[in-house]
């Protein structure tokens, strides 16, 4: 089983499905029992219908409060299988476990016969060491069509991930519906071409590129993730990252400072470049309405507001926002920044709303301690945060970003980054050591990174993810004590139900063929060349 449960005990015998079999139970878990039912029936063909009568031959779900919260305890004999739970997501993640008792072929989206679809009898006691669970996944740098993402949700929950932070905008796309703001999508969803390749002199591709989730598409997506018992916290990466809102509404740029040749249009290259939204009352405003937009589709407590990577160069050279950092007080650009994510952390928290930014948010100051810090440079972030009383969620790129190549072998499609094996993956220890007991609590949560300026479409996203999010699962599930060995031979086993679903993950030998991309030029690193980056990258907060 993949994420390993916390306790397992293994009896004799086994609870067998079959045409006369059951499923149902407590009405509060009505969204697992029925996702449950669904991948049943579809491959094994029985009708599982629910009945008052479920103490026999049956998958029955029951409801305890005793139960961890999050967790569930399973249990299989001759008479069938029972589901305890205290909440939904303890009660789906027990469907998931017995899923994973069945054949791979369980996994199958059509009727597989032949098949003696027995569970062995099992008791099972188990629960999440980490409430946050999660994924990010960028749609912003290639659009991934809703289907995909829904695709991508049940691949997630089927490893008990439970959030999907939801990259929605950068640079090179703006992918959700604002009424208020029609042009953001109208021209800020759609570039001219791609950067073909990741090498700074790589030339573009030629081909539109673009798209954007409706709110009906959104309201799919949350809905169809919660009844996986996973919550999606949408981003609107501010106030960098913003040459797709500035090509939509060039009154947001900064005024009096000289633009590149090319603006204001949607980014067609990778990396990170100098637009920035002008820091006037105006933009507040304009923000605090997407915003309200935006939790009316996410019910989320926590909502992205970026914060990374935002160069100040052009409020530095700007004689407009140094006047406005004199009428407020404020003696640094980096001052500047934390002021504007205080405007927006205020207009959330009047909502009932939880301010949730990349590592960067903790520069400048003056944070609300409500807010929720995203550590991806290294784990210092994570340290810095923990230490100021700020929930964290782990996410160092050295450990967790998954465009990152996994080998060294040449074949590596578009390779960036130092290689990030699975293993790697499986060994990183979330809550970081010279951290005390106290402040260790604030690490509430752990997630991978999917950056798509290489990922063109679901098949190479596979590729990207799997195995290494399997790893992932397991760390966000289980204690510091982890078997590597153990895992890796799991993991054998759980491939063949990567299969089953269609995945088109990376094997141990390295790409196939049509996995590798020599048209592409990469622009791979050592861990020490990304080690001091990092360093530089930090130094504000270390200061």
């Amino acid at each position: 089983m993949l994420p390993l449960p916390v306790s397992i005990q293994q009896h004799d015998g086994a609870f067998t499905l079959s045409e006369t079999t059951g499923l149902g139970g407590d009405r509060r878990f009505t969204a697992a029992t029925r996702w449950l039912r669904g991948v049943l029936q579809t491959s094994t063909g029985f009708d599982l219908d629910a009945r008052i009568d479920l103490r026999t031959d049956s998958i029955a779900f029951i409801h305890d409060d005793t139960v961890a919260a999050g967790g569930y305890r399973l249990v299989v004999d001759a008479d069938g299988a029972r589901i305890v739970a205290a909440d939904a997501s303890g009660a789906f993640s027990g469907a998931v476990t017995l899923t994973q008792l069945l054949p791979p072929a369980v996994n199958r989206r059509a009727l597989v016969p032949g098949v003696d679809w027995a569970v062995p009898a099992t008791t099972i006691d188990d629960a999440p060491r980490f409430g946050w669970r999660g994924v990010m996944l960028d749609v912003a740098r290639h659009f991934l069509p809703t289907s995909d993402v829904l695709r991508f949700i049940d691949l997630a929950a089927r490893h008990k991930l439970n959030v999907l932070h939801f990259h929605l905008t950068d640079d090179q796309g703006w992918r959700i519906q604002i009424d208020a703001f029609p042009k953001l999508t109208e021209v800020g969803g759609w570039r001219t071409e791609s950067q073909h390749g990741a090498a700074r002199h790589a030339p573009g591709d030629g081909r539109p590129h673009g798209g954007f989730y409706t709110k009906d598409d959104l309201r799919e997506i949350v809905a169809y993730a919660a009844e996986r018992s996973i919550t999606v916290v949408p981003e609107i990466d501010l106030p960098g990252h913003a040459r797709a809102i500035i090509a939509a509404h060039p009154e947001l740029g900064v005024p009096d400072v000289a633009q590149d040749a090319d603006e204001p249009s949607v980014w067609t290259r990778w990396g990170i470049n100098e637009a920035i939204l002008d820091m006037g009352e105006e933009t507040v405003a304009f923000f605090r309405t997407v915003f309200d937009e935006v939790m009316e589709l996410f019910p989320s407590t926590f909502i992205g507001v970026g914060g990374d990577e935002a160069k100040k160069t052009r409020w530095a050279a700007s004689a407009r926002t140094q006047a406005l950092m004199a009428e407020r007080g404020l003696d640094t650009v980096e001052a500047l920044q934390a002021w504007f994510i205080r405007q927006l952390e205020a207009h959330l928290s009047a909502a009932g709303r939880r301010l949730y930014g990349w590592d960067e948010i903790l520069e400048g100051g003056g944070l609300p301690k409500d807010a929720t810090v995203a550590s991806w440079r290294g784990e210092f972030g994570a340290v810095a945060a923990a230490r100021q009383g700020y929930d964290v969620i782990a996410c160092p790129d050295d450990r967790v970003y998954l465009d990152y190549r996994e080998s060294e072998l040449p074949g590596e499609p578009i390779p960036v980054g130092p290689p990030l094996t699975v293993s790697e993956v499986y060994t990183f220890e979330p809550v970081p050591a010279e951290l005390t007991e106290a402040q260790a609590e604030h690490i509430i949560g752990v997630q991978a990174n999917i950056w798509t300026e290489h990922m063109d479409s679901a098949r190479v996203i596979d590729y990207q993810a799997y195995p290494r999010l399997c790893a992932l699962a397991e760390v966000a599930w289980v204690g510091r004590e982890r078997d590597l060995p153990g895992f890796e031979a799991r993991l054998q086993q759980h491939l063949a139900r990567l299969d089953a679903l269609g995945v088109e993950y990376r094997r141990a030998s390295g790409p196939f063929p049509w996995q590798e991309r020599p048209d592409a030029e990469g622009r791979p690193s050592t861990r020490e060349q990304r080690a001091a980056l990092v360093e530089e990258l930090t130094k504000d907060i270390r200061a």
